[in-house]
């Protein structure tokens, strides 16, 4: 009933950017943690806010906006006061002390916007707002530049998820993997931490799925409990305007002149997303301050400055660093006219895996001076290998591939890099290209890209290309991978099915990007495979809306015929 009143109360003064604070009783800060900021739509955003009582002049503020709503943010806010500054923790409207519906993704960035816009009229603001935060808080962030305020000056986003292209769905592909991420965050206006962690219950659903080759739209019937976001991120399979909005989209990053620092990670689930945002901006503002700092770390690792051991590989102690302390000092840097940070030599920054040191280049492309253009022949190399070879084949030739979609005994494509380093792989399915070995140390650094060419008997398919390196001792490091639907290869804005038995090319470029340094006997190994399993949807090739397909459409096998000048290309340094 509080919570009504105070909306009310609102309401009823009509103002067009409101607040309505609680102050907690502390000997050290000055505490608002019951903050409301209308926004001007009408919704509400439940806000935190703390500063020092020592301090009444006027300070930068450090906002970070975020649909997780914990009891321990509180933390967090008093460190940005401790450091100089006035601490903001804002909330996705619906969470917190907002009244309004859990929307997850659609408002925050109009909703970040009023929140800056509000910030930038207290007295206790300076006019300087910086923002920083990882994942989800790295979203919202990108959806606050999306309409530039004045009052924003920098923003350091980590491991930053781009709804649409990474969560739910990567390359057009609908992926099972944060489910139950929706009923997390919305089941109430903090985290439903029961649900959250209720692993049993999400495997059970995704094999209960899997088993039965019903539709992927009638996923959560099968599990009783309506999946409202779910339904709704189904009617758009394509990157279509409905994820555009959500941040900025071509060259509406040409307005985003503010300085940024970017920190991912090459084993980051969600690395395509962040550095999406990195590429965009170079790619429509020449002139775009922005920095990245990339190195060996999963999405929870970058945020913390990575781990010892991550996934089973021993990472170099040159990799792991404070991303908190970077981070202060990057708002320092910009904010209060600090010093810039020591890791920050050049623009973009990585760790090279292997050789244990930093580089530094001014751009994406500049992290490599050569590349390698391997093809995928039809050459044997062994029992379980073809040769991966840097010369075109003379002759046109194919490998077949035939895969039952129905057949759930098997699955297809295991790609996913947990652990990094095996001693084995399953080569019961799908087609492995060895290379020669180095003769020599080389160094892998950038995302490496490709095209498949293919003809099919289907309209459709999603592939899996996955690269190793084999090490001397023959075993399997992963070093990334690619996931995607084949109509969406070029254009993941629109889909353009597959003529059947027609030659394609099926291009790809969205990868993980890595840097590791490859010894001498090391040789490359690139797995193709169709994405066949429990863990995505199953693309069984009739042209339908891929969530509307059932094992029924499956019929006759998938026969695909995968042609000998498809190639990758590995960008590496010399």
């Amino acid at each position: 009933m509080r919570h009504i009143f105070i909306i009310l109360f609102l309401l009823l003064i009509g103002a067009k950017s409101s607040a309505f604070q609680t102050n907690l009783v502390d000997n050290v800060y000055h505490i608002e943690d019951s903050v409301l900021i209308k926004t001007r739509d009408g919704a509400f955003i439940s806000a935190i806010i703390v500063r020092k009582k020592d301090n009444d002049k006027p300070q930068p503020v450090i906002l970070q906006f975020t649909i997780y709503a914990r009891s321990r943010d509180i933390k967090s806010v008093k460190e940005a006061a401790d450091k100089g500054y006035v601490g903001v923790m804002a909330y996705t409207r619906g969470k917190r002390f907002s009244p309004d519906e859990v929307t997850p993704y659609e408002y925050d960035g109009r909703d970040a916007y009023d929140v800056i816009d509000w910030i930038s009229h207290q007295a206790w603001c300076n006019g300087k707002i910086g923002m920083y935060g990882g994942s989800y808080n790295g979203f919202s962030q990108w959806a606050a530049t999306k309409q530039m305020h004045p009052a924003l000056k920098t923003i350091v986003p980590y491991v930053a998820n781009r709804p649409g292209m990474g969560l739910p769905m990567e390359n057009n592909v609908f992926l099972n993997a944060n489910y139950e991420w929706a009923f997390y965050v919305s089941n109430n206006k903090y985290l439903d931490t029961l649900v959250g962690n209720n692993r049993t219950r999400w495997r059970a659903m995704q094999n209960k799925w899997w088993e039965s080759g019903v539709a992927y739209r009638k996923i959560d019937s099968l599990e009783g409990t309506p999946n409202k976001y779910l339904q709704r991120w189904l009617q758009h399979p394509a990157y279509d305007k409905y994820w555009q909005d959500m941040v900025p989209y071509k060259d509406e990053f040409a307005h985003i002149n503010i300085p940024v620092l970017s920190i991912d990670g090459y084993y980051n689930d969600s690395q395509i997303s962040g550095l999406y945002y990195v590429k965009e901006h170079y790619k429509y503002n020449k002139n775009a301050n922005h920095y990245l700092i990339i190195g060996p770390y999963s999405h929870f690792g970058a945020q913390k400055g990575g781990e010892a051991v991550l996934q089973g590989y021993q990472v170099d102690s040159v990799a792991l660093i404070n991303t908190k302390q970077i981070t202060y000092q990057w708002l320092d840097y910009i904010l209060k006219d600090g010093k810039k940070p020591e890791i920050l030599k050049d623009k973009i920054n990585y760790e090279v895996m292997g050789a244990n040191e930093w580089k530094h280049v001014p751009s994406l492309e500049k992290m490599s001076n050569n590349y390698l253009q391997l093809y995928l022949t039809n050459i044997k190399a062994g029992k379980d290998y073809q040769q991966l070879t840097q010369r075109k084949p003379s002759k046109q030739a194919y490998l077949s591939q035939e895969v039952d979609l129905a057949d759930r005994t098997t699955s297809n494509n295991d790609y996913y890099p947990d652990p990094i380093i095996r001693k084995e792989l399953d080569k019961s399915n799908g087609f492995f290209f060895l290379s020669d070995p180095f003769k020599k140390t080389i160094s892998i650094a950038g995302a490496f890209s490709g095209e498949i060419k293919a003809s099919i008997n289907k309209k459709d398919m999603d592939i899996g290309v996955v690269l190793y390196e084999v090490m001397p001792n023959g075993e399997f490091f992963e070093l990334s991978y690619f996931l995607g639907r084949a109509s969406y290869a070029k254009d993941i804005t629109s889909r353009n099915l597959l003529t059947p038995n027609k030659i394609e090319g099926i291009p790809f470029s969205n990868t993980r990007l890595v840097s590791r340094q490859l010894s001498k006997g090391s040789r490359l190994l690139v797995v193709l495979n169709i994405d066949k399993n429990s863990f995505a949807q199953i693309n069984y090739g009739t042209g339908k809306d891929v969530s509307d397909e059932t094992i029924a459409d499956a019929k006759e096998p998938l026969k695909i015929k995968w042609y000998n000048d498809s190639f990758i290309k590995v960008p590496i340094w010399k």
